[in-house]
């Protein structure tokens, strides 16, 4: 593994002294903080029910190893709670070090779980097999958010190689082990755990950044609401020649219900999901082509700016579907179907709220009297973030610094719902979303990757914010 290609940190005007030297340690430890982010990315922590529990239970053990590394925390514990329901969550890793002298206390958030690498296939290089191609590291975490674990853990090595380790600035490292499964024992491990996560600043890094060498800070995201849907019409199959044409087979129901979710222009119409007005960044069409993949001739969907659609819309996707594949496909009438949904709700929507509003079009949009039910709910509330807070100037400044770049204050199309949770249990804390990834990431998708410049100059802005914090009394 080596370091990125491009430059290192480029100023307009010289850094303090101080500065300079935490963006030199950055850099020159970024060969094995690229390595240790390999390693990492080679345990499959899977946190999904579906999937063996050892990985998750190994990366927590690699990552607790790497948090110890840093020299600064007394005890590093790798910790379980319980779900709402009773079950043992996930391994979590807790490390906490008081303030002294009037400091105040950071709290760095990641995860260290990742999603399921779906089809090998479309894997150029094998999803657990970290590899470098160009100027980014490819592999399932790499971006989200294992690149988030190293990030913390090489600021805080900066900050130990320029101003020792008897810093006053209190830290507290929360790296969780089962965000991409919903985080369902978040509430009770902050509940249990209080004392040692309570904090004046948290920084939860699994965010992205406006490109490759412009950093962002989140500022709103949108919340979401996920459910299964079933459509059944018949009590049993039946045979589609025989009775076709005059009995609906649940998927002619689904496929019309739907269609019903959305307008034809594409957004969504579900009645009592409502949009937040905010100004947005020009975000161009030929961007969002470029971003995404979108096909030539494709059109977008939806109404208003680029960025407002993404950032203060709500959006509704088909995830998956149950449904017999092509090659078992018979000649059929299918007697249920059930459909994964997946809703983003804007800011300032409750998800409670938005769920009724969901049920309500079901309901009233079933197709031929077909009974509907809606099960294994999950959701979560949308965020905006307080930008008038004094930490919300120190961290634009740190990204300004370390990037060369001014900052661009962006919302996010995706959900972190644990982040009202983090506000509910600390009110008085202020919340700072930054990331590792960009647009090109293709975090959740085949051949997920990071620009190890954004890795580099995101470990250099946090490295800056928390020697500045350590300054601030």
């Amino acid at each position: 593994m080596t370091a990125p290609s491009d430059s290192p940190f480029s100023q307009e005007a010289a850094l303090p002294p101080r500065d300079e030297q935490l963006l030199a340690a950055v850099e020159a430890a970024l060969p094995s903080t690229i390595a240790e982010l390999a390693g990492l990315v080679r345990i499959p922590s899977v946190s999904w029910a579906a999937f063996d529990p050892a990985h998750v239970a190994a990366s927590a053990e690699r990552v607790a190893e790497l948090v110890r590394s840093t020299g600064v925390f007394d005890e590093v514990r790798v910790l379980r709670s319980t779900t709402a329901t009773g079950e043992t969550g996930q391994p979590a890793v807790l490390a906490s070090r008081p303030a002294r002298n009037g400091r105040p206390t950071v709290l760095l958030y990641a995860h260290h779980d990742v999603q399921p690498q779906g089809d090998d296939a479309e894997w150029e290089s094998p999803p657990f097999e970290p590899t470098v191609r160009g100027d980014r590291l490819y592999g399932r975490g790499a971006a989200d958010d294992k690149a988030g674990v190293l990030s913390h853990v090489a600021a805080i090595r900066a900050l130990v190689a320029v101003a020792g380790d008897d810093f006053d600035l209190g830290l507290a490292v929360f790296i969780e082990g089962e965000e991409e499964f919903g985080s369902r024992s978040f509430a009770n491990f902050l509940r249990e755990n209080r004392e040692q996560l309570a904090a004046d600043v948290i920084v939860v890094a699994d965010s992205d950044n406006w490109n490759e060498v412009t950093p962002s800070l989140t500022v709103s995201l949108r919340g979401n609401v996920t459910f299964r849907l079933t459509v059944r019409t018949l009590e049993h199959a039946s045979h589609s020649g025989m009775f076709g044409g005059a009995v609906p087979d649940a998927m002619m129901a689904a496929v019309r219900l739907a269609a019903s979710f959305h307008h034809d222009d594409g957004s969504v119409a579900v009645r009592g999901l409502v949009s937040r007005e905010a100004e947005t960044p020009e975000y161009p069409v030929e961007q969002l082509r470029a971003e995404t993949g979108l096909g030539e001739g494709v059109s977008p969907i939806g109404t208003g700016s680029i960025l407002s659609r993404l950032w203060s819309q709500p959006a509704l996707t088909v995830t998956g579907i149950d449904a017999p594949s092509v090659a078992n496909a018979s000649n059929t009438l299918i007697p249920a179907v059930s459909l994964r949904v997946s809703v983003r709700i804007a800011p300032g929507q409750d998800p409670a709220e938005a769920l009724a509003a969901l049920e309500q079009h079901v309901r009233e949009h079933a197709p031929f009297g077909a009974q509907v039910a809606i099960d294994d709910v999950d959701t979560g509330s949308p965020f905006l973030v307080d930008t008038s807070g004094w930490a919300v100037g120190e961290a634009l400044g740190a990204m300004r610094d370390a990037w060369g770049a001014e900052p661009v204050e962006a919302g996010i199309g995706g959900s972190i719902p644990f982040i009202a949770q983090l506000v509910e249990e600390f009110p008085a804390a202020q919340i700072l979303v930054t990331g590792v990834e960009d647009p090109h990431t293709r975090a959740h998708s085949p051949n997920e990757s990071l620009h190890l410049g954004v890795f580099k100059r995101a470990i250099g802005a946090e490295a800056l914010l928390l020697a500045r914090l350590n300054d601030r009394a």
